[in-house]
This record gives structure tokens, sequence and C-alpha cells, in this order.
């Protein structure tokens, strides 16, 4: 005789200890079944894929797959999670997944070198100053021309006629040509930019060092540059005669007694600068120059303070800034081509040495410090060198004190 399943409705036996279909009890203690599942909730679009692969020797059952873009029928296109993609357990593969989604690692092989700049750019600037940034960020200006063209079909012909016949609008309505200084800069942007693209396999080479910079470039760029000279005696005089007649021959001076790079001037915060015990810290570009403490040497102490002042007045936390209305624009802030045109208006007006550049004043304090006969080692803490020498580095305390004396020996 057929009865109904009271579970699943079906007919069954009557005489059938559970429902052959359900297995529900029909005899005995009448017990719902608990039934088991395995199913785990759906993961978010573009989160990522886990499957359990098949195999009953398989220690590591559980792959983990990476979203990287969508096809063109709209499917999304998976690449397996780097640089491991098997786990023992679901839970592991998800939180391996997890981690990547919080700062993704697997780069689109689609990608344009603009996204690639910005992405290589955002990892790479992190560790720079920003100061050190600007060659960079300058070479790429030169680059508009390609910049929309995939990563993967960069050929050396386009970064070198990026290197040739780029120009950039540095200026409103105003376009720069390359010259031979832009043309190095842009070669070296491409070999970084393009190994962070062979890193995450966008590219199976990077063209950019398949070939070298012309010698002829390399000439004109080293004929640019020129040695270093101090000031003499006499425009030394001059600069001083003329303190507060021209703009900036104060910072000039405040270069040339304590031996800063230009770059370093405009990044002195005014928190750091004690006029107390009459010293500034600042300083980038290497290890031994970062964050020194320089002494303030007693000449320059009336030009530091009065530059304290006017920070203080106009609200800006850098020591040094631009003061003048007609040529204030967003801010305060004295960058490098700030500094050198007022440089370079020094060295017309006052007729010096026209071969003068925004560095001699560092060149000037350490010429001059030799000459006064300070400590070498002095010298090294005082301008940002490494000191080689173990036991002056490693064995050797100096007191701050000791700074101060030594660079008073500058008159």
């Amino acid at each position: 005789m057929l009865i109904t399943c009271p579970e699943c409705e079906l007919k069954i036996s009557d005489k059938a200890l559970a429902c052959p279909h359900c297995g529900y009890p029909i005899k005995g203690e009448n017990k719902p079944r608990i039934r088991k599942t395995n199913k785990r909730m759906r993961l978010p679009n573009g989160f990522g894929q886990i499957s359990q692969l098949k195999g009953n020797n398989l220690r590591k059952p559980f792959r983990a797959m990476v979203t990287v873009g969508k096809g063109a029928d709209g499917k999304p296109i998976c690449k397996l999670l780097k640089p491991d993609a098997y786990f023992e357990t679901y839970n592991e593969a998800y939180a391996a997944l997890v981690n990547y989604n919080r700062s993704p690692y697997d780069l689109d092989s689609e990608i344009t070198l603009k996204e690639l700049y910005e992405k290589w750019s955002t990892e790479y600037f992190k560790d720079l100053h920003p100061e050190s940034t600007l060659i960079y960020k300058r070479a790429w200006k030169f680059c508009s021309s390609i910049e929309n063209m995939l990563v993967k079909d960069i050929r050396a012909r386009h970064i070198k006629g990026c290197m040739k016949n780029g120009v950039a609008m540095l200026k409103p309505d105003v376009e720069t040509v390359t010259t031979a200084r832009h043309q190095t800069e842009i070669k070296t942007l491409f070999n970084l930019m393009l190994d962070y693209a062979l890193e995450y396999e966008l590219v199976d080479k990077n063209y950019a060092r398949t070939f070298s910079v012309e010698s002829k470039i390399m000439r004109e760029k080293n004929a640019i540059k020129q040695e270093h000279i101090p000031f003499s005696e006499d425009e030394i005089a001059a600069l001083w005669d003329n303190v507060y007649k021209i703009e900036y021959i104060d910072i000039l001076l405040i270069q040339c007694y304590s031996g800063w790079r230009p770059q370093e001037l405009g990044l002195i915060k005014l928190d750091s600068v004690d006029l107390e015990n009459w010293k500034f810290i600042g300083g980038m570009k290497t290890q031994a120059g970062e964050n020194r403490e320089v002494p303030i040497h007693s000449r320059i102490r009336p030009l530091v303070a009065k530059r304290y002042e006017e920070a203080k007045e106009i609200g800006s936390s850098y020591l040094f800034n631009e003061t003048s209305p007609r040529r204030l624009k967003k801010s305060f802030k004295i960058s490098y081509h700030r500094y050198l045109a007022r440089f370079n208006n020094i060295v017309e007006t006052l007729d010096l040495n026209p071969d003068h550049r925004p560095h001699d004043g560092r060149k000037h304090f350490i010429t001059a410090a030799k000459k006064a006969k300070v400590d070498e080692y002095a010298i090294k803490y005082i301008v940002g060198h490494e000191i080689s020498d173990i036991t002056e580095k490693i064995y050797t305390k100096r007191e701050f004190s000791w700074l101060c004396e030594e660079i008073e020996k500058i008159k």
C-alpha cells in the first residue's frame, strides 16, 4: 500500500522505514531531517574567483583568480593570483583575495602609457623628496604624443620620437622643444617606467634599454655643465652692500654662510629654525644630507631673524618665502625656478661673473671653510656629505657646539 511522505509528499511504501526520496523517517520517532549544505556566499563583482579543483591527491585544491578586465562579450577576464594561486582551504584563498583587493598589484595588459605613468609614479615617488620628482614630471610633459598608446605597443622608435621631437607646454601658449638635458631625462623616465611594466609582465622587453643616448647628445649635455665657482671677495662685498636693495640677496648670503643647496633653502620649515640656539634643520638628496643641523653663522643671524618674522606675519610654514606682490601667485613657497630667476637678476644687476649658478653659494661656503681651516668633518656634517671614516662616523661623538665653533672660523 502506498502512502504520502509527510516531508516530500511523494508516494512511498507503508512498510518503508524511511522515505527513499528524501530520507524522512516513517516509523519510529518523527524527527525532521537536517540537510547539510556547503554552499558559500557569492563573491562580489570584480572581487575574484575561488574554485575547488577535482582530485583526491591535491594538497592545495582551492584556486584563487583575480579579475583583470572584461572581454568583448562583457564576461570577466581572470588571471591566477600572484605569487600564490593555490591554497589548502577556502578560507586561505579568500583571505589572499581580500589582501589583493586592498591594494591590487596585478595590472591590465591593455594599460595605456598614461595609466602606466600614473601607477608607476604613485609607487616610485613615495620614496623620493618632492623636489626630486620634478625631473620626471618635466620629462613626462614631452611624452604627450604617445600617452594614449598601449604600453605593450611601445617600441624604441616611439621613445626616440619623444626625445627628438617632443614638445611640452611648460607655460601657457608656449611650446618648448627638448634640449640635450631633456632628452636624457626622457630616456631615464622610460627606463624606469618600462622596468616597472616588465616586472608586472605588461611587456616582454624594456625597449628603452635597447639603445643608448647618442654620443653627440651626451657631449652637448656635458658642454652645458659648468664647474661651480665660488664668489670672489669683491663679489661678496657687493652682495653685502646691496642687501635688501635687490631681491633675494639676503638668501644668497645665507647660502654662502651655511652651504645649503638651492632646493634645500626653499624647504626649510619655520618650526625647524631655532633662533635661541641659532641653528636650522633641513636637507635632502642623500641620507647624510637629510635633517641635518646647521649652525647659523653670526654674520647672517640678522638676515635669518628678519626672514623668520616675515614668515610668521604672512602665516607661512617655510622660512624663505616669495613676498613680492607683483610676482606672488598661489603660494609663498620658493621653488628652484623662482630662486634661479632672482639669482640671475642679482648676477646681471651687480655685474658679477656671468658663469655663476645657484649652486655656487654652496661651493663658496665649502671653499671659504677650507680656506679658514674649518675641520674637514665639520664641513661634511654641515653640508651633508657622506663620511666614510668608520672611527669618525661610528665611534666619535660630536657636539653641536663644536660645529658652531668651527663655522665661526669663516669671516
